[in-house]
């Protein structure tokens, strides 16, 4: 990114210039502005800021050329936010930018931009975990992420000290001096403590809420809400595919929801990953309840190494381990005998740490969880059944009780999703058995037109794609979601069994006996038909006579 902006640039002194003359200190700036976007003349200082926030920090510097298309779409996003913000956020990133020096780069302005504003941030960290993004945008996305930095170490030591009171001194707790990483709504800092149950000095990390997303969550879950209707309104006919935006939104709006509940996080700690814990060499951080608050949540500090940074040599273990994970993220869950399954909803490689010491996975940041039902995990071993079985109207069925039924259907939704069926058991080799990962990107495939599916579904598929990405990185092609989930089952077939005929009743089974003793006509009438398409390009080229 080598684009500069020129402090001089004609269009933007025309907005700012009386704000550079008047006033001196960034502090009547700041409250100069305040007052000109509350004002009567509000509308045309809030239009005339997001065309100098464009400027300032230029699309075409952001998105690369293979996303060209997208441009127009994330150029309307950034004026959209500038024109929601309230004055008391927008007001001090006007004048921090004025501030700058013209040769800052566009990267740095991004990010004082995006400073505490969680909602932009997320974006940004949702989309650098799509594997289905240009990898180098990836990574410029992954670095912006990672210069998150909008609060002080003093900051959240006040809070912690604040929050916590006598129990600071009953409890004898040290604060480090810095924090060890930032994400979007919070802070991680690390700290001793005299456990009175061991009455040893242990290590814990406070994750501390920051202490502008009460005030800026709201507004920002109202943003991305608002944001979605008005891009698809403006945007619907130029060939940007709103389905998926929209559902990305949704997603993220969703993730915000739970990062700020705190509570939330500590119950799922303390209440309902004991199915998880019981994976052998898997390891989930202990809940310090003593130490926890409504905007405190301590944790044992967990050693490890990012997983797919720890295993350099044996490819062995790195199967292993990749399988492990595979299985306690996805096939625990989806073979639970609850009555609801709880997932982990983001396991990105930062959230995945690898003892060696103890051969221990570490999952962290469970925050970020969500429950499928037993209707929705039965809708989905059915539609997973039905693939292998190549029975399109049951394929058909199962996603139809998946998906939400609005009060007016439009018709051709049903024909979006039986074409998509029909393409996918097309692209199906003679011999090849789909799994539980075709079945999710067949219902992302469908989702991306627009069709609706719960959004616990929304959560799993991504998780899905996420963990399907991190095995990648850590064993290459040798490990895989379908085969750790068929290890699971087979490894434990009683309960596997037991859930799985829980699950279903005899009218499934009547329909999956039906379906498997039509399978070998059905199978013979779909290889005539591809054999017959194909006729035309296997038959002999004559040459034209001359």
């Amino acid at each position: 990114m080598e684009h500069r902006i020129k402090i001089g640039d004609a269009q933007l002194r025309q907005a700012i210039e009386p704000f550079l003359q008047a006033y001196k200190t960034p502090a009547e700036r700041v409250r100069a502005i305040e007052g000109a976007l509350a004002g009567g003349a509000g509308k045309f200082w809030r239009d005339e800021l997001a065309k100098w926030t464009v400027r300032m920090v230029p699309v075409e510097e952001l998105v690369p050329a293979v996303y060209r298309q997208w441009r127009p779409l994330v150029r309307d996003a950034m004026m959209f936010v500038v024109t929601r913000l309230s004055a008391e956020r927008l007001a001090p990133k006007v004048v921090e930018q004025m501030e700058l020096s013209p040769d800052t780069p566009v990267e740095e302005r991004l990010l004082r931009f995006i400073a505490k504003v969680p909602g932009l941030q997320k974006i940004g960290q949702v989309l650098a975990r799509n594997r289905n993004m240009d990898p180098r945008f990836r990574r410029a996305l992954a670095e912006l992420e990672n210069g998150i930095s909008d609060v002080t170490a003093d900051e959240i030591r006040a809070i912690i000290f604040r929050q916590l009171g006598k129990q600071v001194e009953t409890c004898a707790v040290k604060v480090d001096s810095k924090i060890l990483f930032e994400a979007s709504v919070s802070a991680v800092v690390g700290f001793s403590w005299r456990n009175p149950e061991t009455r040893r000095r242990e290590r814990g990390v406070f994750k501390v809420l920051k202490p502008h997303i009460p005030n800026c969550y709201a507004e920002d879950m109202k943003i991305l809400q608002h944001l979605a209707v008005h891009l698809a309104r403006k945007h619907r006919g130029t060939g940007v595919r709103l389905a998926g935006l929209a559902e990305t939104l949704t997603e993220i709006r969703l993730l915000l929801e739970h990062e700020v509940d705190f509570r939330r996080e500590q119950n799922t700690l303390l209440n309902d990953l004991d199915v998880i814990r019981s994976v052998k060499g898997v390891r989930v951080p202990r809940l310090i309840q003593t130490l926890s608050t409504v905007n405190i949540t301590a944790l044992s500090q967990e050693k490890g190494v990012k997983v797919t940074e720890a295993l350099a040599r044996s490819s062995k273990l790195r199967v292993s381990i990749a399988l492990r994970l595979a299985e306690a993220l996805i096939a625990v869950p989806a073979l639970a005998r609850d009555q609801d399954s709880i997932f982990h909803a983001d396991p990105h490689a930062g959230n995945l740490l690898y003892d060696k010491k103890s051969d221990q996975l570490v999952i962290l940041d469970w925050a970020l969880t969500e429950r499928l039902t037993r209707s929705q995990r039965k809708n989905v071993l059915i539609l997973i059944m039905m693939m292998a079985l190549r029975d399109s109207e049951g394929i058909l069925k199962a996603i139809d009780r998946l998906r939400h039924h609005g009060a007016t259907e439009d018709p051709g939704q049903a024909r979006l999703i039986h074409e998509h069926v029909a393409r996918f058991l097309d692209g199906l080799t003679l011999f090849q058995v789909p799994g539980a990962m075709d079945a999710m990107r067949l219902l992302d495939a469908i989702a991306l037109e627009g069709i609706r599916f719960p959004s616990a579904l929304l959560m799993f598929r991504k998780a899905s794609f996420t963990l399907e990405g991190v095995l990648e990185d850590i064993a290459g092609p040798n490990a895989d979601v379908d085969t750790a989930v068929a290890r699971h089952a087979w490894a434990h077939w009683v309960d596997a069994g037991i859930t799985v005929f829980s699950l279903l009743a005899p009218t499934d089974w009547l329909s999956l006996d039906w379906s498997a003793l039509t399978f070998t006509s059905r199978l013979g009438v779909r290889t005539l038909q591809r054999a017959w398409r194909l006729l035309p390009n296997l038959a002999p080229q004559t040459s034209p006579a001359h």
